[in-house]
């Protein structure tokens, strides 16, 4: 399983302990640090925005990625799904600048957005476009999609 801009690994904590393996990446070395000598985590310093693309050889059967959106990754990280592998994907989308930040159009998903990318790749099994209040007020889309090999994908 990766876990795309984990941060902290906050999900790839709860992941790991889970029994899952866990490759867990982000660009900041001191959030990887918090993680090192977690049981089931496997870490990895990159920069996904400037540097290149360090997954282009692997496949995971999960993705995850929370808080984060950098649309030139957005079909790479399709790309690395085994069949059958499982994205969650959650981030910010239009309409959370009136809550603060992020407000960069840039860095907010259009309506309809994960639907569009995932459209004849995955099935999706869950999507949400919705304000929530918790942990913060905000606007996000998440999906939950699977490979077409998985025998849900054929539902």
């Amino acid at each position: 399983m990766l876990d795309l801009a984990c941060g902290r690994g906050r999900h790839s904590r709860y992941l790991a302990g889970l029994g899952l393996r866990v490759t867990a990446v982000d660009r900041d070395p001191e959030a990887i640090a918090a993680l090192q000598g977690t049981p089931n985590v496997t870490t990895a310093i990159a920069d996904l925005e400037d540097g290149p693309w360090p997954y282009a050889d692997h496949r995971f059967d999960a993705v995850v990625v929370t808080n984060y959106l950098w649309r030139p990754l957005l079909s790479l990280v399709l790309d690395v799904l085994d069949p059958g592998g499982v994205l969650l994907y959650e981030t910010f989308a239009v309409g959370n600048e009136r809550f603060g930040r992020p407000s960069n159009p840039d860095f907010l998903l259009r309506p309809g957005e994960l639907l569009e990318l995932v459209r004849g790749r995955l099935a999706v099994i869950a999507y949400e476009d919705l304000c929530v209040q918790v942990p913060k007020p905000a606007r996000v889309q998440r999906i939950c999609a699977i490979g077409g090999l998985h025998p849900l994908a054929a539902r």
